[in-house]
Protein backbone atom coordinates (compact mmCIF):
# COMPACT_ATOMS: atom_id res chain seq x y z
CA UNK A 1 0.00 0.00 0.00
CA UNK A 2 2.91 2.65 0.91
CA UNK A 3 3.95 2.25 -2.70
CA UNK A 4 0.92 3.99 -3.92
CA UNK A 5 1.25 6.86 -2.07
CA UNK A 6 3.93 9.01 -4.16
CA UNK A 7 4.23 12.27 -5.03
CA UNK A 8 2.39 10.90 -8.68
CA UNK A 9 -0.36 10.14 -6.68
CA UNK A 10 -0.55 14.21 -5.27
CA UNK A 11 -0.48 14.97 -8.37
CA UNK A 12 -2.92 12.64 -9.87
CA UNK A 13 -5.52 13.74 -7.45
CA UNK A 14 -4.27 17.32 -8.13
CA UNK A 15 -5.76 16.36 -11.73
CA UNK A 16 -8.58 14.08 -10.37
CA UNK A 17 -10.10 17.59 -8.50
CA UNK A 18 -9.52 19.53 -11.82
CA UNK A 19 -11.25 16.91 -14.02
CA UNK A 20 -13.98 16.35 -11.00
CA UNK A 21 -14.71 20.24 -11.46
CA UNK A 22 -14.94 19.89 -15.23
CA UNK A 23 -16.97 16.85 -14.93
CA UNK A 24 -19.28 18.91 -13.05
CA UNK A 25 -20.00 22.19 -14.94
CA UNK A 26 -19.61 21.16 -18.41
CA UNK A 27 -20.98 17.29 -18.23
CA UNK A 28 -17.86 15.55 -20.07
CA UNK A 29 -13.95 15.86 -20.32
CA UNK A 30 -12.89 14.31 -17.14
CA UNK A 31 -11.69 11.30 -18.44
CA UNK A 32 -9.75 12.68 -21.19
CA UNK A 33 -8.26 15.45 -18.87
CA UNK A 34 -7.15 12.45 -16.47
CA UNK A 35 -5.96 9.60 -19.06
CA UNK A 36 -3.36 11.94 -20.57
CA UNK A 37 -1.39 12.75 -17.33
CA UNK A 38 -2.08 9.31 -15.51
CA UNK A 39 -0.87 7.78 -18.50
CA UNK A 40 2.71 9.36 -17.89
CA UNK A 41 2.10 8.80 -14.25
CA UNK A 42 1.37 4.87 -13.80
CA UNK A 43 1.38 3.88 -17.52
CA UNK A 44 -1.50 2.65 -19.97
CA UNK A 45 -2.69 -0.31 -18.57
CA UNK A 46 -3.01 0.85 -15.28
CA UNK A 47 -5.08 4.17 -16.70
CA UNK A 48 -7.40 2.43 -18.35
CA UNK A 49 -8.61 0.50 -15.09
CA UNK A 50 -8.41 3.81 -12.96
CA UNK A 51 -10.73 6.08 -15.21
CA UNK A 52 -13.03 3.49 -15.70
CA UNK A 53 -13.40 2.71 -12.33
CA UNK A 54 -13.89 6.25 -11.90
CA UNK A 55 -16.04 6.97 -14.47
CA UNK A 56 -18.29 3.71 -13.29
CA UNK A 57 -18.40 4.88 -10.04
CA UNK A 58 -19.55 8.15 -10.54
CA UNK A 59 -22.10 6.76 -13.72
CA UNK A 60 -24.17 4.40 -11.61
CA UNK A 61 -25.25 7.12 -9.35
CA UNK A 62 -26.96 9.04 -12.16
CA UNK A 63 -28.64 5.57 -13.57
CA UNK A 64 -31.37 5.84 -11.71
CA UNK A 65 -32.73 9.01 -12.26
CA UNK A 66 -31.95 8.70 -16.29
CA UNK A 67 -34.19 5.28 -16.73
CA UNK A 68 -37.12 6.84 -17.83
CA UNK A 69 -35.41 8.79 -20.45
CA UNK A 70 -33.29 5.77 -21.99
CA UNK A 71 -34.07 4.95 -25.69
CA UNK A 72 -32.69 1.27 -25.14
CA UNK A 73 -32.83 0.14 -28.80
CA UNK A 74 -30.21 2.52 -29.92
CA UNK A 75 -27.95 2.11 -26.72
CA UNK A 76 -28.82 -1.27 -26.96
CA UNK A 77 -27.08 -1.34 -30.43
CA UNK A 78 -24.49 1.00 -29.72
CA UNK A 79 -23.41 -0.52 -26.81
CA UNK A 80 -23.47 -4.49 -28.17
CA UNK A 81 -20.75 -2.68 -31.11
CA UNK A 82 -18.68 -1.56 -28.67
CA UNK A 83 -18.83 -4.67 -26.22
CA UNK A 84 -17.83 -6.79 -29.08
CA UNK A 85 -15.00 -4.49 -30.46
CA UNK A 86 -13.30 -4.23 -26.69
CA UNK A 87 -11.11 -6.85 -26.99
CA UNK A 88 -9.33 -5.29 -29.91
CA UNK A 89 -8.77 -2.25 -27.73
CA UNK A 90 -7.27 -4.55 -25.00
CA UNK A 91 -5.52 -6.21 -26.95
CA UNK A 92 -3.77 -3.12 -28.73
CA UNK A 93 -3.35 -1.93 -24.59
CA UNK A 94 -1.55 -5.70 -23.69
CA UNK A 95 0.53 -5.04 -26.53
CA UNK A 96 1.46 -2.04 -28.22
CA UNK A 97 4.28 0.74 -26.53
CA UNK A 98 3.21 2.27 -23.89
CA UNK A 99 5.24 5.74 -24.83
CA UNK A 100 2.73 5.58 -28.15
CA UNK A 101 -0.22 4.57 -26.51
CA UNK A 102 0.44 7.41 -24.21
CA UNK A 103 0.87 10.38 -26.96
CA UNK A 104 -2.35 8.86 -28.72
CA UNK A 105 -4.26 9.54 -25.81
CA UNK A 106 -2.86 12.94 -25.98
CA UNK A 107 -3.78 13.01 -29.57
CA UNK A 108 -7.11 11.98 -29.48
CA UNK A 109 -7.77 14.34 -26.76
CA UNK A 110 -6.09 17.60 -29.15
CA UNK A 111 -8.46 16.31 -32.35
CA UNK A 112 -11.41 16.00 -30.27
CA UNK A 113 -11.31 19.35 -28.16
CA UNK A 114 -10.52 20.92 -32.34
CA UNK A 115 -13.27 19.12 -33.60
CA UNK A 116 -15.68 21.13 -30.76
CA UNK A 117 -14.03 24.46 -30.60
CA UNK A 118 -14.69 24.14 -34.88
CA UNK A 119 -18.30 23.63 -33.83
CA UNK A 120 -18.26 20.77 -36.40
CA UNK A 121 -21.21 17.72 -35.52
CA UNK A 122 -22.63 14.96 -37.72
CA UNK A 123 -25.48 15.98 -39.40
CA UNK A 124 -26.61 11.92 -40.88
CA UNK A 125 -29.26 9.66 -39.43
CA UNK A 126 -29.11 7.83 -36.91
CA UNK A 127 -28.72 4.50 -39.14
CA UNK A 128 -28.49 1.41 -37.86
CA UNK A 129 -24.69 0.80 -39.32
CA UNK A 130 -23.48 4.25 -38.08
CA UNK A 131 -25.06 3.43 -34.94
CA UNK A 132 -22.91 0.20 -34.99
CA UNK A 133 -19.67 2.01 -36.44
CA UNK A 134 -19.62 4.29 -33.65
CA UNK A 135 -20.15 2.13 -31.19
CA UNK A 136 -17.24 -0.32 -32.44
CA UNK A 137 -14.67 2.41 -32.61
CA UNK A 138 -15.69 3.53 -29.34
CA UNK A 139 -15.58 0.24 -27.49
CA UNK A 140 -11.70 -0.09 -29.25
CA UNK A 141 -10.76 3.36 -27.91
CA UNK A 142 -12.51 2.66 -24.26
CA UNK A 143 -10.27 -0.57 -23.88
CA UNK A 144 -7.36 0.84 -25.61
CA UNK A 145 -7.04 4.13 -24.01
CA UNK A 146 -10.29 4.72 -21.52
CA UNK A 147 -11.71 7.12 -23.76
CA UNK A 148 -14.23 6.00 -26.05
CA UNK A 149 -16.63 8.98 -25.34
CA UNK A 150 -15.46 11.35 -28.09
CA UNK A 151 -17.20 9.90 -30.94
CA UNK A 152 -20.14 8.89 -28.91
CA UNK A 153 -20.65 12.32 -27.99
CA UNK A 154 -20.42 13.61 -31.50
CA UNK A 155 -22.45 11.24 -32.08
CA UNK A 156 -25.70 11.58 -30.02
CA UNK A 157 -25.04 15.93 -29.43
CA UNK A 158 -25.49 15.85 -33.22
CA UNK A 159 -29.22 15.07 -33.11
CA UNK A 160 -32.50 16.74 -32.57
CA UNK A 161 -33.16 14.60 -29.22
CA UNK A 162 -34.05 16.55 -26.26
CA UNK A 163 -31.55 16.96 -23.58
CA UNK A 164 -32.71 14.62 -21.42
CA UNK A 165 -32.31 11.97 -23.78
CA UNK A 166 -29.13 12.46 -25.01
CA UNK A 167 -27.73 12.50 -21.14
CA UNK A 168 -29.86 9.22 -20.28
CA UNK A 169 -28.61 8.09 -23.28
CA UNK A 170 -24.68 8.84 -22.59
CA UNK A 171 -25.45 7.77 -19.07
CA UNK A 172 -27.02 4.12 -19.89
CA UNK A 173 -24.50 3.87 -22.45
CA UNK A 174 -21.42 3.89 -20.36
CA UNK A 175 -22.66 2.76 -17.31
CA UNK A 176 -23.25 -0.53 -19.16
CA UNK A 177 -19.82 -0.50 -21.54
CA UNK A 178 -17.98 0.16 -18.74
CA UNK A 179 -18.64 -2.32 -16.37
CA UNK A 180 -18.45 -4.80 -19.03
CA UNK A 181 -14.94 -3.42 -19.86
CA UNK A 182 -13.70 -4.16 -16.34
CA UNK A 183 -14.92 -8.01 -16.86
CA UNK A 184 -13.36 -7.91 -19.79
CA UNK A 185 -9.55 -6.41 -18.67
CA UNK A 186 -10.57 -8.97 -15.77
CA UNK A 187 -10.24 -12.19 -18.16
CA UNK A 188 -7.25 -10.94 -20.10
CA UNK A 189 -4.91 -10.24 -16.89
CA UNK A 190 -5.39 -6.80 -17.26
CA UNK A 191 -6.50 -5.31 -13.90
CA UNK A 192 -4.46 -5.74 -10.79
CA UNK A 193 -5.25 -4.27 -7.27
CA UNK A 194 -3.06 -1.47 -7.71
CA UNK A 195 -5.36 0.87 -9.68
CA UNK A 196 -8.50 -0.18 -8.03
CA UNK A 197 -6.55 1.24 -4.65
CA UNK A 198 -5.79 4.28 -6.87
CA UNK A 199 -9.22 4.80 -8.05
CA UNK A 200 -10.47 4.33 -4.23
CA UNK A 201 -8.11 7.00 -3.90
CA UNK A 202 -8.63 9.81 -5.96
CA UNK A 203 -12.59 9.14 -5.73
CA UNK A 204 -13.29 11.13 -3.09
CA UNK A 205 -11.85 14.33 -4.33
CA UNK A 206 -12.97 13.70 -7.89
CA UNK A 207 -16.62 13.47 -6.43
CA UNK A 208 -16.45 16.50 -4.50
CA UNK A 209 -15.13 18.79 -6.79
CA UNK A 210 -17.95 17.54 -9.25
CA UNK A 211 -20.32 18.51 -6.80
CA UNK A 212 -19.08 21.58 -6.38
CA UNK A 213 -18.64 22.15 -10.65
CA UNK A 214 -22.20 21.56 -10.86
CA UNK A 215 -22.79 24.32 -8.02
CA UNK A 216 -20.57 27.09 -10.34
CA UNK A 217 -22.07 25.83 -13.44
CA UNK A 218 -25.93 27.10 -11.64
CA UNK A 219 -24.22 30.51 -10.65
CA UNK A 220 -22.57 31.27 -14.04
CA UNK A 221 -22.52 30.82 -18.09
CA UNK A 222 -22.47 28.04 -19.50
CA UNK A 223 -19.72 30.02 -22.17
CA UNK A 224 -17.62 30.61 -20.09
CA UNK A 225 -16.97 27.27 -18.50
CA UNK A 226 -16.52 25.42 -21.92
CA UNK A 227 -13.62 28.01 -22.83
CA UNK A 228 -12.00 27.10 -19.10
CA UNK A 229 -12.64 23.35 -20.09
CA UNK A 230 -10.79 23.63 -23.72
CA UNK A 231 -7.70 25.52 -22.44
CA UNK A 232 -7.38 22.65 -19.70
CA UNK A 233 -7.83 19.67 -22.31
CA UNK A 234 -5.70 21.53 -25.27
CA UNK A 235 -3.14 22.03 -22.01
CA UNK A 236 -2.87 18.25 -21.22
CA UNK A 237 -3.03 17.17 -24.92
CA UNK A 238 -0.02 18.96 -25.78
CA UNK A 239 2.16 18.48 -22.86
CA UNK A 240 1.33 14.29 -23.58
CA UNK A 241 2.48 15.22 -26.48
CA UNK A 242 5.73 16.96 -26.23
CA UNK A 243 6.82 14.95 -23.31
Amino acid sequence: MQELISADLALAMTVATVAGLMRGFTGFGSGMLMAPVFAILFGPVETVAIVVLMELLVSVQLVPRALAHVQWRFVAALGLAAMVFMPVGSRLLATADPALLTRVMAGLVLVFVVVLMAGWRYEGEKRLLTTLGVGAVSGTLMAATSMGNPPVLLYMLSGRDAAATNRANIIAFFAVTQAVLLGVMGAMGLLSWSPVWRALLLLPGFMLAAWIGSRLFRESGEALYRRVAFVFLLGVAVYGLLR
